[in-house]
């Protein structure tokens, strides 16, 4: 790299700082929010815990260790940032937002929120602390803008094991991981800085019907994953009514038997005709593309025909691997937008690939609430980095690594 394109990185590393340290507050964390963050980015060949980051950046690990537990700075500020920095470069009338959760393995009992449950990241149950996660995702690019940490019913339950932890009283209540989604999207929405008008998410998101109905009153357009097993109903479901005998009180109306089946089984009907071939992105190995059907269906609520959505199914070209989706989209929205809007959640795939690699996101020695918040909050600060730089250099001539042009780094 020549001292012109050093000078232009290392610029832009100071610009970002600029526009986030005043969240920060204190000259003394301001100063070790910039040096932590620097750190994050520069460290690449070993695991980022604060004895390798303090080595990169020339500082004590134990001065790492206390920007992460000790400092006081307002989360909900730098977040509020963190959606406003990518809006001039994201914002697009085609943008998603996507909701998605990224587990990080943790042994012990005493670090905020570990618990035994389904870690997605080791595909079981183990010990593990589950993030969910915010981000937008546009055609201009995406960034990851809001994080919460779940506390599973045993730490709520515990009010000494919370405040052991440093769990803020007003954060200690139970929130199931649909609620926390729907805090983040609420907020996001809220702020104004960052606007989409569709919403994706995983089936643990999908199968509930109580985020469906937040979503809707929300008034957003969803496509959500959702299990093969999800029961729908036909358009126009059918009635009987047993013949009134002259006596006795009138039956009511049943519904005829057969009708409500799951999506995999309606899937599998499906003729070879309803399939259509769609490219829902540009990956990186081709064309991203599924064969993909739908219907207009019910959903079920307490057992019947509930509200009416879109079911979609998605298929590999060679037929395996079948995705089912619902939405509540109108009934004149194109089956290309269904597939592209539903098969956005991929790039954020991605983009939890890229933080955990260039950024060290599971990478993290800390116990407490803070800790945790604080340093995710400096990964995805350091991701809006990175999106800078490929926004302003172009994901082709962009630096190879992040620790080019910044200080400390190679």
């Amino acid at each position: 790299m020549d001292a012109a394109s050093f000078q232009r990185v290392y610029d832009s590393f100071q610009g970002l700082h600029a526009f986030f340290a005043a969240s920060f507050g204190r000259k003394q964390w301001r100063e070790h929010s910039r040096t932590y963050l620097q750190a994050l980015l520069v460290q690449a060949q070993e695991r980022r815990n604060a004895e390798n980051l303090s080595e990169s950046v020339g500082i004590s690990a134990r001065a790492m260790q206390r920007f992460l537990t000790e400092a006081r700075w307002d989360d909900d500020a730098v977040t509020g940032r963190l959606q406003e920095y990518p809006a001039p470069r994201l914002g697009h009338p085609e943008a998603v937002w996507v909701l998605d959760g990224s587990d990080f393995p943790k042994q012990g009992r005493k670090s905020a929120g570990v618990a035994r449950q389904y870690c997605g990241r080791l595909g079981k149950v183990a010990n593990c602390q589950a993030g969910r996660f915010l981000a937008y995702v546009s055609p201009l690019g995406r960034a990851l803008v809001d994080k919460r940490l779940y506390l599973p019913q045993s730490w709520t339950s515990d009010p000494q094991r919370c405040a052991a932890a440093g769990v803020p009283e007003e954060q200690q209540g139970y929130r199931s991981k649909t609620e926390l989604a729907l805090e983040m999207l609420e907020r996001a929405l809220e702020l104004g800085h960052l606007k989409a008008g569709w919403v994706a998410a995983d089936d643990a998101f999908g199968m509930s019907p109580s985020f469906r109905e937040g979503l809707a009153a929300l008034g957003m357009r969803y496509v959500l994953d959702v299990p093969g097993n999800t029961p729908v109903w036909p358009l126009e479901p059918v009635w009987t009514v047993a013949e009134y005998g002259g006596s006795g009180r009138l039956r009511k109306p049943r519904l005829r038997e057969g009708q409500r089946r799951t999506m995999e089984q309606r899937g599998a009907e499906l003729p070879d005709a309803a399939w259509r071939e769609i490219t829902v992105a540009e990956g990186s190995q081709g064309p991203r593309s599924y064969r993909f059907s739908t219907q207009r269906v019910r959903v079920t609520r307490k057992g019947k025909p509930g509200e009416i959505h879109w079911a979609v199914w998605r298929r590999n070209l060679d037929g395996s691997e079948p995705r089912y989706y619902l939405s509540n989209a109108p009934e004149d929205t194109p089956l290309e937008t269904l597939a592209c809007v539903g098969g956005s959640r991929w790039r954020i795939e991605t983009e939890f690939q890229t933080e955990k690699g260039d950024l060290g996101l599971d990478e993290y020695e800390t116990r407490s609430w803070a800790g945790w918040h604080h340093h995710i909050a400096m990964c995805l600060l350091g991701g809006a980095f990175l999106l800078g730089l490929q926004q302003d250099w172009g994901e082709k001539d962009a630096p190879d690594h992040p620790s080019a042009g910044v200080p400390g780094g190679a």
